[in-house]
């Protein structure tokens, strides 16, 4: 083991999988939305927050956008 390190010729660590972490949120749901996706995620096998945020994605790829008053059932 040295005595010294120069560590003035370091560079930065950057890791490029950075850009692609999910950013953690607080979201209310209905009890009845979260029943249904962790139901779907059974389903399929895929961990309902994964579900949930595919879907959301899909959403955004399609374009799709809520209206007001869009109708309930």
């Amino acid at each position: 083991m040295r005595q010294e390190y120069d560590f003035s010729k370091l560079k930065k660590a950057e890791p490029k999988y950075l850009k692609y972490l999910k950013e953690p949120v607080t979201i209310r749901l209905d009890p009845q939305v979260i029943s249904y996706f962790k139901k779907l995620a059974r389903q399929s096998g895929v961990p309902y927050q994964s579900l949930i945020n595919f879907i959301l994605k899909d959403y955004i790829n399609l374009g799709l956008s809520p209206k007001a008053g869009w109708n309930q059932r």
